[in-house]
C-alpha cells in the first residue's frame, strides 16, 4: 500500500484535517498530534504529510 493506494486510518485523517486548519501550525508538530489524537509516531508523521496535501489542494481549488 503505497502512493495513491494507501488508505489512512480515521484518526490520521482527523488529525490531518485538524492540523491543516491550524495557522500557524503548532510546534513541534508530531508531539502535538500525538497528544491530541491516538496516534503512533508513524501515524503522526502520516497525518502531518496529509495535512500538507490538504492545504495544497485547498489553495489549488479555492
Amino acid at each position: 500500500m503505497t502512493g495513491t493506494d494507501h488508505e489512512h486510518s480515521e484518526s490520521v485523517v482527523l488529525a490531518a484535517q485538524w492540523l491543516a486548519e491550524q495557522n500557524p501550525a503548532p510546534q513541534p508538530i508530531i508531539p502535538e498530534l500525538r497528544k491530541r489524537f491516538p496516534l503512533t509516531a508513524l501515524q503522526a508523521c502520516e497525518a502531518a504529510a496529509l495535512s500538507n496535501r490538504y492545504r495544497f489542494l485547498r489553495k489549488a481549488h479555492g
